[in-house]
């Protein structure tokens, strides 16, 4: 390679790198930005780190943590946020580019609608209602809370609770879920809700068939079904061991 060549090259190496720095919008920018960048087009230090890429320090400068989903970065009040909760404050860390992308190129290979609950302090991901709006079905309605019993935070649906594995509700018991579920608590349940299931007449009951055992109903109990009762321990398709 003769050396003329050699001269020609590298200045064109130098004039490529020195476009790179001082229009890197035109060189190497992914797309555009969102309107409220817009002022930054040219700009791009502004959110990228030499050689690093965009940095989460750099975002609050003018996004504070504090005031992201209240307040614009001009410091008036947000008309609509886009959630009932500025849950931004409850974050484990403050990783914005963990779940925004600016560019329109770069939003091109981004999965849409997937946040990831992890990155939320721990007592905050049980506070699914300050940031979900509650299902309006009948079901729903009688439910407050405790969605994380029915549903993962990966994912809405499908819902991973099955009522019938625990208790099956028939005719004799399709009622209210706080008829059992006292104060919507589905972590525990009772049978006294009803006037003929008394703690007095349960006793009597189970005590004359001498069963003494009885503070878990559904250990025993699987529906209203009157035949369908097994001891602690059997399955629901036979009671004890084989029959041979």
């Amino acid at each position: 390679m003769s050396k003329f060549l050699k001269i020609v090259i590298a200045a064109n190496l130098i004039v490529l790198t020195a476009l790179v720095f001082i229009y890197p919008h035109l060189m190497v920018g992914p797309g555009k930005l969102i309107p409220g960048h817009t002022q930054l087009e040219t700009n791009c230090f502004a959110c990228h780190a030499s050689f690093r890429g965009a940095a989460s320090e750099r975002c609050v400068v003018c996004h504070k943590p504090v005031d992201i989903g209240r307040l614009t970065t001009l410091g008036k009040p947000i008309a609509k946020p886009l959630t009932s909760s500025a849950f931004h404050q409850h974050l484990v860390n403050q990783d914005c580019v963990g779940c925004h992308s600016d560019h329109a190129g770069v939003k091109l290979y981004r999965q849409r609608g997937m946040f990831n609950h992890a990155l939320l302090q721990p007592d905050t991901r049980q506070q699914c209602q300050s940031c979900h709006k509650s299902p309006a079905d009948s079901l729903h309605r009688q439910i407050t809370g405790n969605c994380t019993q029915c549903h993962t935070q990966e994912k809405w649906t499908p819902a991973t609770f099955d009522h019938n594995k625990y208790f099956v509700l028939d005719s004799d018991h399709n009622t209210n879920c706080v008829t059992c579920h006292v104060r919507n608590d589905y972590s525990r349940y009772t049978c006294y809700g009803c006037h003929e299931h008394t703690p007095a007449n349960i006793r009597g009951e189970h005590i004359e068939e001498g069963i003494r055992d009885f503070d878990n109903c559904v250990e025993c109990h699987r529906s209203a079904e009157e035949h369908d009762i097994r001891g602690r321990g059997e399955s629901r398709e036979g009671r004890g061991g084989d029959d041979d």
